[in-house]
């Protein structure tokens, strides 16, 4: 079984004594965010665990606590996001040089190869257009050569909760953001703009759930949840089936998310992930580190 250590929210960030607690329990519950009255027990013994794949924007809660897993067997790597947007779409981002610095720490940790970068998502509009995407990525990917191997890019899913959000703001703030998956020219420009800035840092460029064919960038349809990936890092042989439960473009093997959504004080007004900043808050307070499910 692999751990996905969430799609749904960050728990390195916010919730590691809780992973911790649950690590040390040998399991965790996991309420069905469809079916509410569905809660799962997942077992988190490391026996039957293949690899975890940590989300995460701020992994450094979590370092700590690694040779705590490392001594009892887990396999893991993380899916980094690092991406710095202006105050309108994140409204909680620390400075850049503080992500830059927390993702070379678990980087110098665990290595580069276990460490994926993500660029994601890509958001084009009247702040942020394609010379700032061009400045704000090749400084990053320059700060970050040498401490990861791949770069995953995605471009913004507006879904209907995140449409909501950004219709007003673009009402009472007048940030107009562009729905890039009906302005395919864009996303190749983008591409085009992207590609060769990774790759003079050493990085493989991938995207994430993404329709459009960008190979001719010498961008390749990636996976983030990426059984290929595990076997290689950890000298496994696992033999996974592609996860009917994720989006119709997605990649990714199967795997069993631990997390919850509503759940992620970040504050990223584009995050597919919380109803509301103000819910993701009250769940966030009211959360038990020692409860056996997160939310």
């Amino acid at each position: 079984m692999i751990v996905s250590a969430s799609r749904r929210t960050d728990i390195p960030a916010f919730y590691t004594a809780w992973l911790m607690n649950r690590v040390r329990s040998g399991f965790a519950l996991v309420r069905n965010p469809f079916r509410p009255g569905t809660i799962t027990r997942v077992s988190l013994n490391p026996a039957e665990v293949d690899a975890i794949v940590f989300w995460t924007r701020n992994a450094e809660p979590l370092i700590p606590y690694l040779d705590e897993l490392d001594a009892v067997g887990y396999r893991y790597y993380f899916q980094y996001t690092l991406v710095h947007y202006p105050r309108a779409f994140e409204r909680a981002a620390p400075p850049r040089s503080r992500k830059v610095d927390g993702f070379r720490r678990l980087s110098r940790r665990i290595g580069p190869a276990r460490v994926i970068w993500r660029y994601d998502p890509i958001i084009l509009s009247n702040l942020t257009g394609l010379e700032y995407h061009k400045k704000q990525f090749t400084e990053i990917a320059r700060a970050l050569e040498g401490f990861s191997q791949r770069c995953v890019i995605s471009f913004l899913d507006i879904y209907r909760k995140t449409k909501r959000t950004l219709e007003r703001m673009e009402k009472e703030r007048g940030v107009r953001v562009i729905d890039l998956h009906e302005r395919p020219a864009d996303v190749r420009e983008i591409a085009g703009l992207l590609a060769p800035i990774a790759r003079q840092s050493g990085f493989e460029i991938t995207t994430c759930a993404e329709p459009l064919d960008l190979q001719e960038y010498g961008i390749q349809p990636g996976r983030c949840i990426d059984g290929d990936l595990i076997n290689r890092l950890f000298g496994l042989d696992l033999k996974v089936e592609k996860d009917k439960g994720q989006r119709k473009w997605c990649r990714c093997v199967e795997s069993t998310d631990i997390g919850a959504y509503d759940t992620c004080p970040h504050g990223c007004i584009y995050c597919y992930a919380n109803a509301s900043l103000e819910l993701a808050r009250r769940n966030f307070n009211q959360h038990n580190s020692l409860a056996p499910m997160l939310g």
